[in-house]
């Protein structure tokens, strides 16, 4: 299984991004903050795909339940 989060000194200096794209977590994260949909997310970054969107967003709640 291929990780839902890539972090690389030489993509971006580091930044979290999802695999095979220069697409940081943090946009999509951003987007979804501000009430945008998954499907303009998607239109905007064509490189992402819906599975490694809903893949972020099951670590995040996995995340967040099993730290309180």
């Amino acid at each position: 299984m291929s990780p839902v989060v890539k972090t690389d000194p030489d993509i971006l200096g580091g930044i979290p991004v999802f695999p095979d794209t220069r697409v940081p977590i943090k946009t999509f994260l951003d987007y979804l903050e501000a009430g945008d949909s998954l499907d303009k997310f998607l239109e905007h970054f064509p490189s992402v795909k819906r599975e490694q969107t809903i893949a972020v967003l099951e670590l995040a709640y996995e995340t967040n339940t099993c730290t309180g």
